[in-house]
């Protein structure tokens, strides 16, 4: 079995280069665990890739930096405006642009989107199960119908007001000590 090449981190850090030498460490890291395993299939990879690529694409495009270059990008556009005659090609550029850049965004969003509400409800669902007293019929709540959960909501919203009830009566009942 051939083995996995490492890849090398940058050896100069440059403000830009952190962030990839510290992918790059956590790349070996995978790398190392993934060549004792049985070997993936295709479709793995492919998750795998589209998963890394999502999260680095939506944290770079989450950033101030990022912004900063949209609305550069924005107002070079406009300025060329008057130097274009304010054409139709000239509006095209920036239409077509941002409906590519949206589009495809869409999938990088929707992919981190997936993930983050995964494991959410898997912690959520760790902590129901691991609290004495707490209903494990709860865990799989993502799963209930909209009746069901409509249902439960309202059970919640009774829950809630009897607890301020009894609240206030405790904190009537301190303040006349």
């Amino acid at each position: 079995m051939p083995r996995e090449k490492k890849l090398q981190a940058p050896q100069q850090k440059e403000p830009g280069q952190e962030a990839a030498a510290i992918l790059c460490e956590k790349m070996n890291k995978k790398a190392g665990k993934r060549a004792d395993q049985t070997p993936r299939s295709f479709r793995c990879k492919v998750n795998d890739l589209f998963r890394a690529f999502s999260l680095n694409t939506a944290s770079a495009v989450g950033s101030a930096w990022a912004f900063i270059i949209a609305i550069t990008v924005v107002v070079v556009w406009a300025a060329t405006g008057a130097m274009f005659h304010f054409s139709d090609t000239w509006q095209l550029i920036i239409n077509t642009g941002t409906t590519i850049v949206t589009f495809l965004m869409v999938f990088v969003i929707q992919n981190t989107q997936n993930r983050d509400g995964k494991a959410i409800q898997l912690k959520l669902d760790e902590l129901i199960r691991a609290l004495k007293g707490a209903r494990n019929k709860l865990v799989d709540l993502e799963d209930l119908s909209d009746e069901e959960l409509k249902k439960l909501e309202k059970e919640f919203r009774r829950l809630h007001t009897r607890s301020q009830e009894t609240d206030t009566h405790i904190g009537k009942t301190d303040s006349q000590r």
